[in-house]
Formats: C-alpha cells, sequence, structure tokens
C-alpha cells in the first residue's frame, strides 16, 4: 500500500519534481538582480567561497535525486541520500565547521536547520510513507530558501 495514491497518478509524482527544481533555479543567486540585491554579502576567502558554492551545487543535486527516487517509490535510497549528502551525517564532508567561523549567526542557524531537516526526512522516508515524507522535504527546502533570501556571497 505504501505510495498506492502516487501510483495510481504517476504524473503528479513528476508535477512534483520539476515544481522544486524551479523553485531552487528561482531562489539560486543571479547577476542580473546584483545591483537591486539587499541579501546580506557573506565575504568569504575565494577558495572557501568556491568550497560553499560547491557544497551547494551537491546540496541541490541530492535534492533532484531525492525527488527522482521519491517519484520511483524508493524512499529507503531517497533517505540515504539526504542523510548522508545533506543531513547531519554530512556535517564533516562539507567542512562545516570550518566554514561557520566565517558565517553570520543567521546563516549558520539556517545551514543547521537545513541539515537538522534532512536527517528528519530521512528518518521519515524510512517509515515508508511518501506523504509525510514529502512534507519533511519541504522542511529542507525552506531551510534552503531562508538561507538563499537572506545571505550571499557574490
Amino acid at each position: 500500500m505504501r505510495g498506492a495514491i502516487w501510483q495510481s497518478k504517476p504524473g503528479i509524482m513528476s508535477r512534483i519534481h520539476y515544481l522544486f527544481f524551479a523553485m531552487f533555479v528561482i531562489c539560486l543567486p543571479g547577476k542580473t538582480m546584483a545591483s537591486n540585491d539587499v541579501r546580506a554579502l557573506v565575504e568569504l576567502p575565494q577558495m572557501m567561497q568556491e568550497h560553499m558554492m560547491s557544497n551547494m551545487r551537491d546540496h541541490l543535486a541530492a535534492i533532484n535525486e531525492i525527488l527522482v527516487y521519491l517519484n520511483k517509490g524508493e524512499l529507503d535510497k531517497a533517505a540515504e541520500i539526504a542523510e548522508y549528502r545533506l543531513g547531519m551525517s554530512s556535517l564533516e564532508s562539507h567542512g562545516a565547521s570550518h566554514m561557520a567561523t566565517f558565517m553570520p549567526e543567521g546563516m549558520r542557524q539556517a545551514g543547521t536547520a537545513m541539515h537538522k531537516a534532512a536527517s528528519r526526512f530521512a528518518l521519515k522516508a524510512q517509515e515508508g510513507d511518501i506523504l509525510p515524507a514529502y512534507k519533511a522535504l519541504s522542511d529542507i527546502t525552506s531551510a534552503c530558501v531562508a538561507c538563499h533570501s537572506g545571505y550571499r556571497v557574490r
């Protein structure tokens, strides 16, 4: 019965997947708005800025992979991606402790909220019920949107 509502309407999952992708593309910092950008500029050494941008691109790719696995009904694989690429288990691989000292408090809080939300999502997805998993996924993306709305590195 797991995911049965979505199996009867396969187009719904694809539309949700594209909706999330479009939301992230819109929220990524762009050069066209730089002159009107009111977000706080977080100045980082060039190497750390590149590292942070690489991490964020990987976070976006991970969310995309999560959506693909959810679309296939493979919640365990979605949970694994969430925990090890976004969740609390990913902090060391992303160099979070080195990056945190350069971030304003609000940015650190948004990042921590995202990592905790990813770990909560992983637990929900492992339970096997798709609707609560999608709700938990929106907590991840909400933390991303909050950070991207308030801060920029370029």
